[in-house]
Formats: structure tokens, sequence, C-alpha cells
């Protein structure tokens, strides 16, 4: 696309709402991702070969036979964080991933390529609580009708029950919490999970279709591997996990005035002084991460979706203006794990089932929230990540039976513990948690200058959470651990996860001191910011991606009005 109206810095979770919503008010949108485009016929073959073309404008370049094949069930083929598909590097897998200043051990969770780091999300939309907007120079009341029509768009399903919540509903009942019947959480309560997946194939249980049969039509199949894209539908937009490629892309495309380009990564917010001194949008430098070409491309506005991470380091590389909150107040939800693993007879008397069976619906299909500390929510995930982060993460070293009135074990397991462990995998639930961390100043992404890769001084990452965040974290701990032994768990296992677990990274181009309430920087006119780094806190501990389609929503609309009325 030439001259477009307005440029885009990423295709995740904020990046295609905005195309979408602009598109259809007529305004000509280009968007630009680092990463490759999987289930577009003019990159068969993304991770191989450079494709036919730059960009792609037309939803009939959209093919889900192609989505479906190019997308494995090998986790990881395709969770590997250094090589696999979802990682954040090139669309040249051969190559190494771009580079992050980040503490040992750490995990940076993020994904480039059209969809961004929704391609790899669990689907997870619950809303933020109004406690935790009530800081924010908007309302929660302003927000419930933005809200309202991406629940409407994407759309967001309560989460069907397989045995994994109906065993978390279970404990929690019985551990004195009660149904919270509302979107809107001000008390605490359990409830199904609020998720951007379709409902359930109406034919799943009918003998008369095969899985593959199942697999071509529309609706979830449970089959669980959230994180892994889930490919299965009739075409690819009514594919049941609708991650923006799935969902916002398509209907971005369909407007006919929205590009895609992937393989693109801007380097440099371009501006020009105005007759009022202030500096003003004008374009983006941008390299093709194939050919290493590097061109400039102008508008009217631009938008910066690139991330937590990418956004700042995007502004400090661009020499814009100096603002001491840039990349500064990073939350991370302060995460952590806690595992109890059950008998046999325990599940049969519930469940009249054997197996607690993790790894069949959605991979996070309960929830309990709890304003004011955060919440909690089932974690169904596969074997190899299940290893990987419950049981060999920690940052308290190696597992030990602990002396405690909660769980029995804490820590990292290894060798025949482990094997152990994985063998009592279909008989365990395994409880996220996700704190209500709150904004510290010293938790910053900022470039490190002596350390550069092709598109120049890298981010560093640095979170350390507070006293109270670590108090939270414990009570919240506490509470998993209560519902796991009344639902009848034999043995309790904490992970007790290190800080840099980094999945919810939000806050660091912070609404109300780099972004104004519509979102538009305060010292540089018409740059926008529209990812979870403009969160103005943690949101009370909820998966940040609907807040952040809500804002990029209202973003939009703000937008238009006030450059192109």
């Amino acid at each position: 696309m030439k001259n477009p109206d307005v440029i885009i810095i990423g295709a995740g979770g904020g990046g295609a709402v905005v195309a979408k919503e602009l598109g259809e008010l007529g305004i000509q949108v280009l968007v630009l991702d680092a990463g490759p485009w999987f289930g577009n016929k003019k990159w068969p073959d993304p991770n191989q070969h450079r494709g036919s073309a730059k960009e792609s404008s037309d939803p009939a370049d959209l093919d889900g036979a192609l989505y479906r094949q190019q997308l494995t069930r090998r986790e990881n083929d395709m969770n590997d964080i250094v090589s696999g598909k979802f990682r954040w590097g090139p669309a040249d897998r051969r190559r190494s991933p771009w580079n992050r200043d980040v503490p040992d051990p750490a995990v940076l969770w993020q994904n480039a390529g059209i969809g961004g780091t929704t391609l790899h999300y669990y689907g997870n939309s619950p809303r933020a609580f109004p406690e935790a907007i009530s800081e924010w120079p908007l309302s929660y009341e302003e927000l419930i009708p933005y809200y309202e029509k991406v629940e409407s768009t994407l759309p967001v399903e309560f989460a069907p029950t397989t045995s994994k919540e109906a065993l978390f509903y279970y404990g929690a009942e019985k551990a004195g919490f009660s149904l919270n019947q509302t979107l809107d959480v001000t008390e605490s309560g359990y409830r199904p999970q609020p998720n951007a997946i379709l409902p359930p194939n109406e034919h799943l249980m009918n003998p008369e279709y095969s899985l593959e049969q199942l697999s071509h039509m529309e609706g979830c199949t449970l089959s669980g591997h959230c994180a892994q894209g889930c490919p299965y539908g009739p075409s690819l937009e009514r594919m049941a996990k609708r991650s923006t490629n799935i969902s916002y892309v398509p209907l971005a495309m369909k407007t006919g005035n929205v590009t895609f380009r992937p393989n693109t990564f801007t380097t440099k917010i371009l501006t020009e002084t105005g007759a009022d001194g202030l500096p003003s949008a004008v374009g983006v430098r941008c390299r093709d991460t194939w050919t290493g070409e590097v061109e400039e491309i102008r508008a009217k506005v631009v938008v910066m979706a690139a991330g937590a991470v990418e956004s700042p380091r995007l502004w400090l590389n661009s020499d814009l203006p100096h603002n001491p909150w840039v990349g500064r107040g990073l939350t991370n939800h302060f995460m952590d794990t806690v595992t109890g693993t059950f008998d046999e007879q325990t599940l049969m008397q519930l469940l009249d089932s054997p197996s607690a069976a993790p790894f069949i619906g959605h991979t996070s299909g309960a929830r309990l929230d709890y304003p004011g500390l955060g919440m909690i929510e089932t974690l169904g995930e596969s074997p190899g990540l299940s290893a990987q982060v419950v049981y060999g993460t920690s940052e308290v070293g190696y597992s030990e039976f602990v002396a405690s009135d909660f769980w029995d074990q804490e820590g990292r397991i290894v060798g025949d513990q482990l094997a152990e462990a994985m063998d009592h995998y279909k008989n365990s639930l395994t409880i996220a948690i996700f704190t209500a961390d709150d904004v510290h100043y010293r938790n910053r992404v900022e470039v490190v200058p002596t350390i550069k890769d092709e598109h120049g001084p890298i981010p560093l990452v640095h979170y350390v959470p507070g006293k109270q965040d670590r108090q939270k974290r414990t009570e919240l701990a506490k509470i998993a651990t209560a519902i796991l032994r009344q639902a009848g768990a034999h043995t309790i296992h904490r992970s007790v996860l290190p800080p840099n677990v980094y999945i919810h990274l939000e806050s660091t181009m912070r609404m109300g001191y780099v972004v104004d309430s519509t979102c538009e920087a305060y010292q540089v006119q018409r740059l926008y910011i529209t990812d979870n780094s403009n969160h103005y806190n943690s949101i009370g501990g909820p998966n940040p991606t609907l807040t952040t389609q809500a804002l990029a929503t209202r973003t939009a609309e703000l937008l238009a009005k006030k450059y192109f009325s």
C-alpha cells in the first residue's frame, strides 16, 4: 500500500483491532508485523522462504487448509522459545531469535507474526476488575460498551465444563466460595472462564462422525493444546480459537482498506516539528527481515502496538522526547502454579472417571476472582509444557518436602521424581496464579546501548516484585491449595515461580504518564499506543487481552474523530 493514512506497528491483540475499526470507517491502513504469516497463500512455507509478495490485503489469500498444515501438535516445534514457530524471532527458523537482555532463569513468552502473541494465548478474555480501573484517567463505565463490542465481535463465550473444571468448581464451593454471576467483578467468587473460543461442536459426541470430520466442522473440539494455535474449523476465519489472525485480521481485510505486511521490523518512528514546536509522527523506518532492505513509509498517523517490551524500545531507539516513565512501571501478574494430585478412587467418586484429564477442554476453562489480590484459573497445559513450567521452573531451587500447613512440596523436580509426577499427570489439576502486582518505577524496559542487533540497541527487561506483591501471591497460593485439598488432592506441589516468567506484561507506556486517556502520546502528536503497555496498572490481575482490545476499539474511534473527521 502506498501513502496509507495510518501505519500500525504490530498485528497482535491491539493492532489488528485498530486496523479493523479504522478500515470500517474508510481509512487506509497499513499494518507492519515483524514475524511470519501463517495461513496466507502468498506465504505457503513462511518459515523457509520469503514468499511471493511483500503484503496482502485480499481475504481470498487466507487459507484454512494451509493453516492446518503449518501448525502442528508437536510441542517443541510450535512452542520452543528459541526455535519454535511461535517465538520472538524472524520467520526463518534457521536463524537465531531476536535477543532480549533478561535475567536467568527467565521465560519471556512472546510471539512475532500476524496475530502477535495471541497466536499462542489461551483465549482467556475476562474484563478488568472495576476497582483497578477506578485508578485510571477514564472510568470503568466508559469501557463497558467497548468491552461489549469486542465480546460480540470475537465472540467471547463461557468455557464448557470438562473434568478439570468440574473438579475446580467442587473444590471452590467446598472451600467457601460462591458462583460469581457477572462480567463486572467486584467481589470474590468462581465462574466459568470467558474465552474467545467458539462453543463446542454440536456433533462432538456423535459416533457417526470421525475425529477428522469433526475437526473440519465449526466449533471447539475440546482437544486442548490451546497454546498451539488450534487449527480446527471449516475455514481460517471460523477456526475455534479467536486469535486476532483468525478474528480481527480477516474482518480488517474485508473492509478493502487494510493491508498487512509480515516480515517487516519497524526500527524508528519518523517525526517532524510542527508550528507549535511539538513533534508529530509522520511515518516509520522499517526493515525487511528476509532481505535486510530498509525503507521509509509516510502516514498521517502512526499507531504503536508492538507490545510492552518493543513499544518502549522503539520509542527509545527513535530518539523521541525524553519521558521518565517510558518503559517504567512494568507489571507482570507475578505468576505461580499450584498442582494437586488425586487418587483414582477420589476422582471416580467425584467425576465418575479415574482421570482428571487436564488436557481435555479449554486450557484454562475455570477461574476464581479475588479483587485486591488477583485471580486464579485452571491450567490444563500439555505434558511437555507442564513438565517445563509446573515442575521445571522455580526460584527456590530443587524440590523438597516442606513443613507447611498448606502445600507438601515446592520447587523444581528432576529425574525419577519428575518421571513419577508426570506418571500422575492425568490425575492432576494445576491452578495458575496471577497477582494484582503494583506499579513500581524500578521495574522497567530500557535499551542496552552497548548491545545491538540488526534493529538497534536491544531491550533489557527488569522486574522485581514488591513485598506486598509477594504477600498477595502467597495468599492466592493458599487459596488455590485450599481448593485442591477440599476437592480431595492428596499431594500439593507449589512451583514458586521466579519473577521473570513474563506472560502478562503491562504498563510500560502508562496512560496518564506517557499517553493521554485516548492513548495518544503526550509529547508526540499523531502517535498512539494500543497494546498492553498503555495500561495504567495490572488491571487487578485478570488476563489483559480483552482490556487491550476494548481500549484499542475506543482509541480507533477517537483517533478517527480527531484526525479524519
